[in-house]
């Protein structure tokens, strides 16, 4: 595991708590700045990477071990930070962390909602969350009426499993949408038939919620030549006023969801706002560029008021 020294501002009005983020890769600059946060607001912070963990599933004394038999058995709090590759066996490890009381910033069966994208979505319209049309098929027999459903093209392609913009392609005529959807199909994999919000022009917000609170939103604008806004692919970030709409939005998707802390990815279209993703373990990185927010701070604040009572249970009960 790794552990960070860093110079603590101790407030002694509030009990020290050891808190663990749970990812893969501890250099990571969300990781740092929540690792930061947490030690210069007093708290011991440790970073455990999820592929060094194996546990002991039983009856009365459920236990996640590290690599050479550490028992993890004294964290207060978990701030799991899963790759979409990891989503099994990551959720896997934060589910024994429930099981041992220890308060985790999100749960497991919310996290493993938020990664399949279908079912969020399916979620989200259960509940009249508006977000762009969607289709999807198993058979490559039903494209054209995919196409049809969504408006026609233009259209964006998405891969399920896809994730940072990667897998996502926009079709610009039916004819390039059905080759598109022909490709993925021939190699088995899961997509779905989106509608292409023109008028966006190649910009979203991305909302940062924490409890019941957005925290933070940014407006994320593609590069030249490109429909995708996401940072990883080159765009840039901006901070943006959202319409008490937009909050309400953010708010309400966060909590079908059932997560405490998500990115809500939304989309201003002439109709109005429209969800397009929530992401259960948001960058930090241009958030805080955008706002100057400490958004790291505001996770650990988040966690002095909900984790302590966990400190209260009985550890092996869950």
């Amino acid at each position: 595991m790794k552990k960070k020294k860093l110079p603590a501002h101790k407030d002694n009005t509030k009990p020290k708590l050891r808190i663990a983020i749970l990812g893969s890769n501890p250099e990571l600059y969300s990781h740092e700045r929540m690792i930061e946060a947490g030690i210069r607001r007093g708290h011991e912070v440790e970073f455990i990477n999820i592929k060094n963990c194996y546990m002991n599933i039983s009856k009365s004394n459920p236990q996640v071990y590290y690599r050479g038999g550490e028992r993890l058995d004294n964290f207060d709090a978990i701030i799991p930070r899963i790759r979409p590759a990891l989503t099994f066996y990551g959720t896997a490890v934060v589910r024994q962390f429930e099981m041992m009381g220890v308060f985790c910033l999100n749960e497991s069966v919310a996290i493993t909602r938020s990664r399949d994208k279908l079912r969020t979505l399916q979620l989200l319209s259960r509940k009249g969350i508006d977000m762009p049309i969607t289709a999807f098929a198993h058979s490559p027999e039903d494209t054209k009426d995919m196409i049809r459903m969504v408006g026609g093209a233009p259209l964006v392609v998405k891969l399920l499993e896809g994730t940072q913009g990667v897998g996502v392609v926009l079709a610009e005529t039916s004819k390039a949408a059905e080759s598109v959807i022909s490709a993925f199909k021939s190699l088995k994999a899961d997509i779905l038939v989106q509608e292409f919000i023109k008028e966006s022009q190649g910009r979203d917000i991305r909302c940062f919620v924490v409890g019941d609170k957005v925290i933070g939103s940014m407006e994320r604008v593609a590069s030249e030549g490109e429909f995708r806004a996401n940072v990883h692919l080159g765009g840039k970030v901006q901070p943006v006023e959202i319409t008490l709409e937009e909050k309400r939005l953010a708010l309400k998707a966060t909590k079908v969801l059932g997560l405490r802390c998500a990115g809500v990815d939304i989309i201003r279209s002439k109709t109005g706002p429209k969800v397009l993703e929530v992401n259960s373990s948001p960058g930090l990185e241009g958030i805080e560029e955008a706002t100057r927010i400490d958004i790291a701070g505001d996770i650990i604040k988040y966690l002095e008021k909900n984790a302590f009572p966990n400190k209260m249970k009985t550890k092996g009960k869950g």
